[in-house]
């Protein structure tokens, strides 16, 4: 089942369960990612629908940091709801150690040895765990392997 296909699944479910912040949230990716579908006039593929859960999951994390600044306890509770809520529709995460396996292969592939060979690494790395894992930790994992 896609993740579309899920998507109405689960807010047919959220109204009847009467999950307000649940059906929300659903409603809203709903709506983004039908914006994405007409921007781009053409359905949307699988990685382009995690490109759009991705982007959303970011801008949350973005404010949460905003949240605990204004002493809101409240909204970064329903914040934090609403990342899991989206989390849930993305695909399984790689962990670390298959990230640093995936890194070490590309390094010996490349036969990078210094941080000067870090663009190449990371431009062979990201589109092999694109939306299944983090930039950002996929970052830490190679400049560790490549010091």
């Amino acid at each position: 089942m896609s993740i579309l296909e899920q998507l109405v699944e689960d807010q047919k479910t959220a109204m009847r369960a009467k999950a307000k912040l649940r059906l929300g949230v659903i409603r809203y990716l709903r709506s983004e990612l039908k914006n994405a579908e007409i921007e781009k006039r053409e359905p949307l593929t699988q990685e382009e629908v995690v490109e759009v859960l991705q982007r959303e999951i970011k801008r949350r994390k973005e404010v949460l940091a905003d949240y605990e600044k204004a002493g809101r306890p409240e909204l970064l509770a329903e914040l934090k709801e609403e990342i899991a809520i989206l989390t849930y529709y993305l695909p399984p995460q790689l962990s670390a150690e298959e990230i640093e396996e995936m890194a070490r292969d590309v390094i010996d592939r490349l036969g990078a040895a210094s941080k000067k060979e870090f663009g190449k690494v990371m431009k062979e790395m990201m589109p092999r765990v694109k939306g299944r894992a983090e930039g950002a930790l996929v970052k830490k994992v190679v400049e560790g392997l490549l010091e």
